[in-house]
């Protein structure tokens, strides 16, 4: 098992990875103060894993419920939200009641938005089960659901106490769901490590195998690039926003297309080869590096053609981004491979991109 740490002074937490780590009742010793204990899970995940934590966390004394939420993404909603809290109340669940995510990201951030909503505040554990949420959304305290017209509009940071990664729980990932956590583990290697990106286009088969070791390594380099700039940026006014590469264009298809049709992680690979057709475009990476990195994509069996909306479409569907400021749209670009920056796009080269992308 490997440890890191991100550091937010007295608001600090592990991550831990490693193998088996949901039967590990001592890596859940946070637990032990609460008053009660309550797994949100969905449909699919509980099946696999609920009763394994369950078990873990009766050895810590401890009684403990389970609330099922349907799976997935077009379930990150207000209605779906509201049953995580129609429970707790129903139970008598208090200020020292801790919750804990055992799922993907949408699972982890409807529970963490639960966390930071109940009685203005309780603590949660995140459980990721998914390869996204293990290098990703389980780490840095954001939180929060869909509305119709933008993609994680409402919500609140709220950190875990631990995030616990167990990399068997990968082991039952459907390939598609595998491929969309690699379009992460790829926006690692894009914005803050070009060795990384190496290593990564090199063991492309071994990751998609799910080789424990490839996945080890993916996982662990991924959570310390992302412990490293939240510690450094917590509520992303600055260097944090830089980890949305390929999200403002991936988030307009997940819109467009509607909830659930694409997964996010398919949705952000497409959005990285518009991302980098527009840094391009912008002259500061050359078109054999977006070749490259298209093809790093498609090499994690992830789609690089986006869906035709048009312009106008597209244009109005990244207005509803968090990164919008002044209604100026701000566009997370590769200043070279391993390095990235936030910058205001002129609306026309923008189109640009997106009619050489096949977007528009």
């Amino acid at each position: 098992m490997k440890t890191l740490e991100v550091d937010l002074g007295s608001r600090s937490y592990p991550i831990h990875i490693g193998t088996d780590l949901i039967d590990q009742a001592e890596l859940f010793s946070a637990c032990e103060k609460a008053s009660s204990l309550y797994i949100v899970t969905n449909t699919t995940v509980a099946p696999l894993y609920a009763q394994r934590l369950t078990q873990t966390l009766e050895k810590l004394g401890k009684s403990v419920r389970t609330i099922v939420l349907p799976d997935g993404e077009s379930y990150k909603d207000w209605k779906n939200l509201q049953l995580i809290f129609d429970e707790l109340l129903k139970h008598g669940a208090d200020r020292q009641t801790m919750l804990l995510a055992l799922g993907g990201g949408v699972i982890g951030d409807m529970t963490g938005f639960a966390a930071a909503s109940f009685m203005r505040g309780i603590r949660f554990i995140q459980v990721p089960t998914t390869l996204l949420a293990q290098v990703d959304s389980s780490v840095g305290g954001k939180t929060g659901i869909n509305h119709p017209l933008g993609k994680n509009m409402i919500g609140a940071f709220h950190q875990p106490v631990a995030v616990i990664a167990d990399l068997n729980t990968l082991k039952t990932l459907p390939p598609r769901e595998l491929s969309a956590g690699l379009a992460e583990v790829v926006k690692h290697g894009a914005i803050a490590d070009a060795q990384f990106l190496d290593w990564i286009e090199a063991n492309a088969k071994e990751l998609l195998a799910c080789d424990t070791k490839a996945m080890a390594h993916a996982v662990l380099r991924s959570c310390e690039i992302k412990s490293a700039v939240v510690s450094a940026d917590e509520r992303e006014g600055g260097i944090r926003a830089t980890l949305n590469f390929g999200h403002t264009f991936g988030h307009a298809i997940e819109a467009g297309m509607g909830y659930g049709e694409w997964l996010h992680g398919e949705a952000v690979g497409c959005g990285m080869v518009m991302g980098a057709n527009l840094s391009c475009r912008l002259k500061y990476i050359s078109q054999t590096e977006v070749d490259r990195l298209t093809q790093i994509i498609q090499s994690m069996n992830l789609p690089t053609e986006p869906p035709k909306f048009g312009a106008e479409r597209y244009m109005g569907l990244m207005q509803v981004d968090k990164k919008t400021e002044s209604g100026q749209i701000r566009y997370v670009v590769l200043e070279k491979i391993g390095k990235a920056q936030i910058q205001s796009v002129p609306d026309a080269q923008v189109i640009e991109t997106l009619i050489a992308t096949g977007a528009a």
